[in-house]
């Protein structure tokens, strides 16, 4: 008999699972913090890579409704020195494979393949404890429990499942992103529309960065990178946005105007953004019934693989478990025999190809493959 999956975590990782598992018959209930759908905003862009994300997306039998959800041209990406002059910049000719979607869409997608009541929402897991025989016991907030034979984090970097696996913990980078928005940018902003281009833009110095994309609608999504201490961020108090702009902005004072624009102009308070990793090595000795999937398994630095390779941790997941249905351990063993190295080497080939001296050229090296 097929073992029902308790997924807890409705990101892109938990549903690409969930969805793989409904086409395989096998029944799967996923919990979700967020009280629905519309809780918040879902994020910015993401590029779909063919060799992970889009194999994904085939295995849930979504490639069609990916497709229609692409937004043209937003594979260009260009590279700016700090006083705007265009570096290095590559165009959008429809045959990349890293198409970009809005994460929100994409979430909709696969929230949209799942037969009604498949997502519990306002269930925060609060506590997780084993039974025994591969068993175990799900708390949640709203006062709820669950018995679950299979349990699944699907739940984040700061997973309640995790530990059932592994004492690692996140750690900081060293790094964080203040995220802001301009929106009706060609209109309002012309000359930063200009400077971002139709698809992505990345401009930096030694320990400071700007990354923007534009998005549907002319909007500009950017996230303004910093090397510091938490200390140093802790100093800044982000319930006055006035100030905390101006604070960020303080650190691009010598930056072309269009380009601090995205740090001044915002439509909205600015968003302090931490961010964490695991090590590049995370691994555990198999427990049974449970298994983890996505940051919960393996954060690391954005780097443009995160939700790719937690929608292909899912679909390879769901498979596994349908190639096995009578034995879920032999399907989670297949399925962390291959994760474990694939993950490490997402982490490894980033670090290599990484630079701590914020050199735009460094920047075109890593993009164009040359500095590997």
């Amino acid at each position: 008999m097929r073992t029902p999956v308790t997924i807890i975590g409705a990101g892109l990782g938990g549903l690409t699972l969930a969805r793989v598992l409904h086409l395989h018959g096998i029944p799967v209930t996923v919990h979700e913090a967020e009280p629905s759908p519309a809780a918040r905003t879902q994020g910015g862009m993401l590029d779909i890579h063919d060799y992970n994300g889009q194999l994904a997306l085939e295995a849930a039998g979504l490639t069609e409704e990916f497709r229609a959800i692409v937004l043209e041209g937003r594979q260009a990406m260009r590279v700016l020195g700090t006083d705007g002059t265009v570096l290095f910049e590559t165009a959008d000719d429809g045959t990349g494979g890293r198409p970009e979607v809005q994460r929100g869409d994409l979430r909709r997608v696969l929230l949209d393949s799942l037969p009604a009541g498949t997502v519990r929402w306002g269930r925060k897991a609060t506590a997780v404890r084993p039974l025994g025989d591969g068993r175990h016991e799900v708390a949640f907030s709203d006062g709820g429990t669950v018995v679950t034979d299979l349990l699944v984090g699907a739940d984040g970097a700061w997973s309640r499942v995790r530990p059932l696996l592994s004492g690692a913990e996140p750690e900081y980078v060293g790094r964080s992103v203040v995220e802001t928005y301009l929106v009706d940018a060609p209109t309002r902003y012309p000359d930063t529309a200009r400077a971002v281009g139709g698809g992505s833009m990345i401009a930096s110095s030694p320990g400071r960065e700007i990354f923007a994309h534009r998005e549907s609608g002319d909007t500009l999504h950017a996230y303004v990178g910093i090397t510091e201490p938490l200390a140093w961020f802790a100093g800044i108090d982000f319930t006055d946005a006035a100030s905390a702009t101006a604070r960020i902005a303080r650190e691009f004072a010598d930056w072309a105007p269009e380009l601090t624009a995205l740090i001044t102009e915002g439509s909205a308070a600015p968003v302090l953004r931490y961010l964490h990793t695991l090590p590049s090595e995370h691994r555990w000795n198999r427990v049974p019934g449970v298994t983890l999937l996505g940051d919960a398994a393996h954060l690391q630095a954005p780097n443009g693989e995160g939700a790719n390779l937690a929608m292909l941790d899912g679909a390879e997941l769901g498979r596994a478990l349908a190639a096995y249905p009578d034995d879920v351990e032999a399907a989670l063993t297949e399925y962390e025999r291959a994760m474990f190295p694939r993950s490490a080497e997402a982490a490894a080939l980033f670090l290599e190809g990484g630079s701590e001296s914020g050199a735009p050229q460094d920047l075109i090296e890593l993009i164009t493959g040359q500095g590997r």
